[in-house]
């Protein structure tokens, strides 16, 4: 049975778009290392398994959907840096071209997710991620160990918090290390924001190495299983 849900994976893709080619400084290596690395090897398997299913192949080192438009930071949305403090470009873009990049890719993201709060099949949103296992230098919790699971939902903004403590049972069910709750993430802009159309929590899953990509993927939906069932029963 399809799961009454909406995933999004705004930082699984590795494109930088051709008429920026030449101005970026950026390897392969580093702009996988600066996205959600293993994204789309744990993700993309639950589009068949889900109501809804939204992602980019845009890199989060050049654009990051879940930044707002006027985030002018380093590590904003149109960003200068990569999270591992990695200068991105020969010379900085024009505001031309950062303009181009919001109207073409960030802004039709963010009108997918919209519409989506329109359905009435949908019970959840669900922004996927995976994070460093160790803090990086522009996080929350630089050097840090994170958990193997962050589950957010805006401390209590997003989706109700019964709904998220259901959440971290199921995720603690399938996962052998520390579920926290809205730590060291309770939520970016793509949680705040569409948090305000229909629930919406955000997951993080530590890169670390406890389970391969494959099997991390089976535990996300094993978990996303049980915790829609008893979600379904409130």
């Amino acid at each position: 049975m399809t799961l009454p849900l909406l995933i999004s994976v705004p930082h699984g893709g590795h494109t930088i778009p051709p008429r920026l080619l030449e101005k970026c400084l950026l390897s392969e290596r580093q702009i996988i290392k600066d996205g959600d690395e293993f994204a789309q090897a744990i993700y993309a398997p639950l589009e068949s398994e889900v109501a809804s299913y939204i992602s980019t192949d845009i890199a989060r080192a050049v654009l990051d959907m879940n930044r707002t438009e006027d985030d002018l930071r380093r590590d904003g949305v149109v960003k200068t840096h990569t999270c591992w403090n990695e200068p991105i470009w020969k010379e900085s873009l024009t505001e031309e071209e950062a303009r181009w990049l919001i109207d073409t890719y960030h802004l039709p993201y963010h009108q997918r997710l919209s519409e989506q709060a329109k359905r009435t099949d949908l019970l959840l949103a669900v922004d996927c991620h995976t994070m460093a296992a160790n803090g990086p230098p522009v996080g929350p919790d630089p050097g840090q160990e994170r958990p193997q699971v962050c589950l957010g939902n805006v401390n209590g903004k997003s989706c109700p918090d019964e709904w998220l403590s259901i959440m971290q049972d199921a995720f603690r069910k399938h996962f052998s290390g520390v579920v926290t709750v809205n730590e060291p993430f309770s939520g970016g802009y793509i949680t705040k924001a569409h948090g305000k159309e229909m629930p919406w929590l955000q997951l993080e899953l530590s890169r670390g190495n406890f389970a391969t990509p494959w099997e991390k993927s089976s535990w996300v939906l094993s978990s996303l299983k049980h915790a829609v069932e008893r979600i379904k029963l409130l």
